[in-house]
């Protein structure tokens, strides 16, 4: 099981470790002392806490939709060329951009500024892993420079 170090927890929830150590303090993150006695917190535990601290932009406009996966969010930039526009939008935390015909971005009147929702409906998730540590690269024999060899005189 994955467990987590106080500074891990804060990057991955965007706080600073002092709000992690209040948590911690507050009763509201359980806490266990790895090998080294250092404060760790279990995968689980956390992906259950962070999930509790989600808290989504309430979906108000009334469209019934099979996509499950839906983010309000605010239009932050909008690029447009004579057939394609490129709309990005700010989700909470997420930054989620979206490619139509320019003719559909002119009728929805996205502009930045205008509240937008984003609606996911995928056939596929790609889900990856950071591998720990990272792999070294190997070295090609041709761009690697060899070492010098200081003259002796």
């Amino acid at each position: 099981m994955s467990k987590f170090r106080i500074a891990e927890v804060a990057e991955l929830l965007g706080v600073s470790d002092d709000t992690v150590r209040r948590w911690i303090d507050g009763g509201r993150l359980p806490v266990e002392r790895d090998q080294s006695r250092r404060m760790v917190i279990d995968g689980a535990t956390l992906a259950a806490f962070a999930q509790g601290l989600a808290h989504p932009t309430r979906d108000t406009s009334r469209v019934g939709r099979s996509a499950r996966n839906h983010f309000v969010g605010l239009v932050t930039n909008v690029i447009t060329d004579t057939v394609m526009t490129q709309i990005e939008l700010q989700c909470g935390p997420h930054r989620v951009v979206s490619l139509m015909s320019t003719e559909a971005a002119r009728e929805l009147g996205l502009e930045p500024g205008s509240l937008a929702v984003a609606v996911v409906k995928s056939t596929q998730v790609l889900i990856e892993v950071p591998s720990k540590p990272p792999m070294p690269m190997p070295e090609d024999p041709e761009t690697t420079p060899s070492p010098s060899v200081e003259a002796s005189g």
